[in-house]
């Protein structure tokens, strides 16, 4: 019978009261004093205080088999064994008295437990049949589940659970801190591992090297963060786009910071040509991710994976590359499987090709047993083909040539790291205005170079650009490999002449053909020629792997795509194919093709490679040729002749000096057709007239549209050239410049007085928005008139307002916050009205032309200076427009406010004028001539071309003239009739559209004055 079934037959109400005769009454309290008192110590029928005899017990023993016994339904056991189960079970019951344990320890154990520990205590019974051994087992399991109820239910048994409990924990959590402190977790282990490696990682990696350098005094290592530049990387299935022809820009194709190729895909193959910044991203990944702790990052380089052995596994990846470090048992397998590393596998193409096999199989075990992590693998471009891992979900990248924006900022941080800010500005200049130079300075690598042989010499690149090449070819070619520890990849030795040997007859034969690109085919076909010059057997075989090495290792070659080759830089095909010629005596070849731009380079490539006859022969021919771009070409050439007969390079020099600097304006457009050489050859300001400096600022601003960055560079210069014609030039010239740039390089340095700057575009009016303030400010086109307010800083200083072609100005006192204006001109503003509102103004000189309404003009009595080119009134002359109380000193007449007969009526009312200007369309009455004849202050008279050669026959004799201007100098018939009726003019200016040389008959006609030209 199961104790559940037997609990069915005995109610709680009965045997409840019989257990707990068993034990004797608990006093109040958790028992706290003393030690927890011993069940054996609380029952009722032992010790001092007990209230039951073991004849007592044995009463309540039968009562509960009686009960049990006579429960409805069939009997539990034979009636015969009812005595002798009684006896068993207060056998049983009397053990109670022999437990050592407390009623907790009771509990904690159950009733099952409770009920054997009694069964070992009590004497054996024996002879009872099976049900009725069942019956006294089940009744004893029953009796001890009662007890344990009993217990629970004592006034001390809770609070005293409670103190057991705390006791237990707290010794628990002794015992368990041993225990960490003894053997620690395996994630405590590698945290604390963690917080020595990643400083580590980034220490160790946080510098730039630039191997190959052979320099005195330049560093070979920079801080990353100092000198780290963000690169550009073009998307998948985009050839890396090399240097367009004559240095263009080439096309923004899908670019992205390369530092960002991971969060676009977790796996990421990176192609690059040398020097293109590979390894410094590498670097640059691994230092982030080391300091935002975000991944754990491993620098695997594979040319030092491959000496050591095998491919390691990832619990050999510190050890393989040199880590002193050693981390706990199984960490890296660890942070694998939690997807929490940053594997960057740095320079498959510095193994060989067998071992590029084996790499991806590795590669790719990795990647299966680690998903979830992140991986970025380098190489140049040639080292393996396009889809090489393409089944391994991997995007591919190339890292994509500088802008002229990036290398202008590498310098600045190469500088700064190397802590020669003296050279910076100097060599900045240099890469705007040398094209080949600038050329050249398209990765990392020759950048570094550049600033290391500009810092090396004081300041100064190298007399002559040839040592610049001789210094990159050597790191390029052998230095930088042999210095990385790089053997040959695919087993083919060539040095570095047998290099040069190789690649400038390949040059050679680009510069021939007028290209810039050949299929690999031919240039096998020509390394095959030239394989017995190198001792090696001449046979396609070797040939293709010869051509291989280039493209991988030389730094110079390139597949920019299937079955084509080129040069990563025209200028060192330029070079090397010059180096080639010269060796073949092809020089008469160099020269016939001189004219063409595209040869420029090579010419003077040649000649730094000629030898001082040869040269002198080469110069001789340009200057025979008698052209200003030639001559400027064989000037361009001395830079790289340090041996030349001294009446050749005087010759030379004599002829390009007179045509630079350049004297005239007319000069300086002339010059400017040469082309963008010209601006390697114009000088800075130093020891030039006014006149000069402005012919090389308009020069420069002419050759700005074609080469911006050279132009800047040379206009900078004169940023704080004093004289106003040149500021104008500089400030005139906004347009054909990147607007930012040329503001921050140019503009905002200028002096501002007399100077009128003129803002067209959004992003110009963006750009005066962050320059310093301008007094005199132009907006040409539909500019807001709170924008305009807006972008000019400090706009209660400007002093002169000229708004032109803008249907946006209606009211004009929108303008209101321009409060100390002195000017204003409003030009094809034909919505502008409201003339009432701007009397708050100070305007004492104001020009208008087009606007929609002159009324409120009469009312602006404080000015000065007044133009008008608009229609007027027929009725009333001009005291009807014109403000009657204003002291004008100077006024203006255009061609549209003197439309009708007797246009000048009432003018003589303005006794101040002593400066009048007339626009002459039609001609003028003697009426109106009599006005000015009627200005007792009138000394200045200036007459645009008149429509009829009868203009002046109404004309009064005007004494008081002595300044004459006109616009019109052909006409001699006219010139002799109003000198007749200016007898006292002193100075007499001619204003032409185009240069205009004197004329003999200006001085007859005009004896006593002074005559001078401008352009108009």
């Amino acid at each position: 019978m199961e104790p559940t079934a037997l609990g069915g037959r005995l109610a709680s109400s009965l045997v409840a009261p019989l257990v707990r005769k068993l034990f004797v009454a608990d006093g109040p309290g958790a028992g706290l004093v003393g030690r927890p008192v011993r069940m054996k110590d609380l029952v009722s029928f032992r010790g001092e205080k007990r209230t039951l005899g073991e004849k007592e017990v044995r009463r309540l023993a039968g009562r509960l088999v009686r009960e049990a016994g006579t429960s409805p339904g069939e009997p539990p056991f034979p009636p015969g064994e009812q005595d002798a189960v009684t006896g068993a079970l207060a056998g049983r019951l009397l053990a109670l008295g022999e437990l050592d344990m407390d009623d907790v320890q009771a509990v904690r154990l159950g009733h099952r437990e409770l009920a054997r520990l009694l069964v070992r205590h009590a004497p054996a019974a024996h002879g009872l049949s099976d049900d009725a051994t069942y019956f006294l087992d089940s009744a004893t399991e029953w009796a001890c589940l009662q007890i344990l109820e009993f217990f629970t239910r004592r006034s001390t048994f809770v609070a005293r659970t409670l103190v057991e409990q705390t006791r237990a924990q707290s010794e628990l959590i002794t015992r368990i801190d041993e225990l960490i402190t003894r053997v620690p977790r395996p994630d405590a282990r590698d945290t604390a591992f963690e917080r020595r490696y990643l400083p580590h990682v980034a220490q160790r990696h946080d510098h730039i090297t630039i191997y190959g350098l052979d320099l005195r005094d330049s560093p070979d290592r920079w801080p990353l963060e100092v000198a780290y530049l963000s690169l550009e990387a073009t998307g998948a299935g985009q050839d890396a786009p090399g240097p367009a022809p004559d240095g263009d820009e080439p096309a923004d194709s899908g670019r992205l910071p390369a530092e960002e190729a991971l969060r676009t895909a977790s796996r990421v193959l990176l192609r690059g040509d040398a020097g293109s910044g590979k390894t410094t991203l590498v670097q640059w990944l691994a230092v982030t991710a080391a300091r935002d702790g975000d991944r754990v990052p491993y620098v695997l380089p594979l040319r030092t994976l491959v000496r050591t052995g095998p491919l390691p596994a990832p619990a050999d990846f510190l050890k393989a590359v040199g880590c002193p470090l050693t981390p706990p048992d199984g960490w890296a397998e660890r942070v694998l499987t939690a997807g929490r590393g940053l594997v960057l596998v740095d320079g498959l193409d510095e193994i060989p090709a067998a071992d590029r096999h084996r790499t991806r199989d590795w590669l790719c075990a990795l990647l299966a047993a680690y998903p979830g992590n992140q991986w970025l693998l380098t190489s140049r471009p040639t080292a393996v083909r396009p889809d090489w891992l393409a089944q391994a979900d991997f995007r591919e990248l190339a890292l994509a040539p500088m802008r002229a924006p990036e290398v202008m900022t590498f310098v600045r941080r190469w500088h700064e790291a190397a802590r020669a800010p003296e050279y910076e500005a100097a060599l900045l200049d240099s890469l705007r205005t040398q094209r080949d130079l600038a050329r050249l300075a398209t990765n990392p690598l020759m950048c570094g170079l550049i600033c290391a042989l500009h810092r090396e010499r004081r300041g100064y690149l190298p007399a002559g650009r040839k040592e610049l090449y001789d210094a990159a070819l050597a790191m390029l070619l052998n230095r930088r490999d042999r210095e990385r520890g790089l053997d040959t990849a695919d087993g083919v030795e060539l040095g570095e002449e047998a290099s040069l040997e190789l690649l400038q007859r390949l040059a050679y034969a680009l510069v021939l053909s007028g290209r810039t690109e050949m299929a690999a085919e031919t240039a096998e076909g020509i390394v095959e020629r030239c394989l017995p010059s190198i001792a090696l057997p001449a046979d396609p075989r070797t040939a293709a792997a010869v051509l291989r090495t280039l493209l991988l290792r030389s730094g110079l070659l390139r597949r920019p795509a299937e079955g084509v080759v080129d040069f990563v830089h025209r200028t060192f095909q330029d070079y090397l194919g010059a180096r080639c010629a010269v060796e073949e005596g092809h020089l008469d070849v160099l020269t016939r093709h001189a004219d063409d731009t595209q040869w420029e380079d090579v010419v003077r490539m040649a000649v730094a490679h000629a030898r001082p006859r040869e040269r002198a022969s080469v110069l001789r021919q340009l200057l025979a040729r008698d052209t200003a771009r030639l001559t400027l070409l064989a000037l361009a050439c001395l830079e790289h002749t340090a041996a030349l007969e001294p009446a050749v390079r005087a010759e030379v020099e004599a002829r390009a000096a007179a045509l630079i600097p350049p004297r005239t304006p007319e000069d300086a457009r002339e010059l400017a057709k040469a082309g963008p050489l010209v601006l390697e050859l114009l000088p800075g300001p130093e020891g030039l007239t006014d006149a000069e400096a402005r012919g090389v600022t308009v020069t420069a601003s002419v050759l700005g549209t074609d080469e911006p960055a050279g132009a800047l560079g040379i206009l900078r210069r004169y940023r704080s050239h004093p004289d106003l014609d040149v500021r104008r030039q500089l400030v005139g010239t906004w347009d054909r410049f990147p607007t930012e740039e040329y503001a921050a390089e140019v503009l905002d340095h200028l002096d501002r007085d007399d100077l009128l700057i003129t803002c067209r575009s959004d992003e110009q009016r963006a750009a005066l928005a962050r320059m310093r303030p301008w007094q005199r400010v132009t907006f040409r086109g539909a500019h807001p008139a709170g924008l305009m307010a807006a972008a000019v800083p400090g706009r209660e200083g400007v002093r002169l307002l000229d708004l032109c072609d803008n249907p946006l100005i209606d009211d004009l006192g929108a303008l209101l916050p321009f409060s100390g204006l002195d000017g204003l001109w409003l030009r094809g503003c034909d919505h502008a009205r409201g003339l009432d509102r701007i009397t708050e103004l100070p305007v004492t000189d104001l020009a208008l032309s087009g606007i929609a309404d002159l009324t409120g003009l009469a009312s602006l009595h404080s000015l000065r200076r007044l133009s008008l080119d608009q229609r007027l009134p027929r009725d009333g002359g001009l005291p009807r427009v014109l403000p009657a109380g204003a002291a004008l000193e100077y006024l203006f007449l255009g061609p549209h406010a003197l439309r009708h007969r007797r246009a000048l009526g009432g003018l003589s009312g303005w006794a101040t004028l002593t400066a009048l200007s007339l626009g002459t369309p039609a001609d003028l009455t003697a009426a109106d001539w009599g006005e000015v004849a009627a200005l007792p202050a009138l000394t200045s008279l200036t007459l645009r071309a008149p429509s009829s050669t009868y203009a002046f026959e109404s004309m009064p004799e005007l004494p008081g003239v002595r300044d004459l201007k006109v616009s019109f100098h052909y006409n001699m018939v006219l010139l002799r009739d109003l000198a007749r009726r200016l007898p006292n003019v002193r100075h007499v200016t001619f204003r032409t559209p185009g240069a205009t040389p004197p004329h003999p008959l200006h001085a007859e006609i005009f004896p006593s004055a002074e005559i001078t030209y401008t352009r108009s």
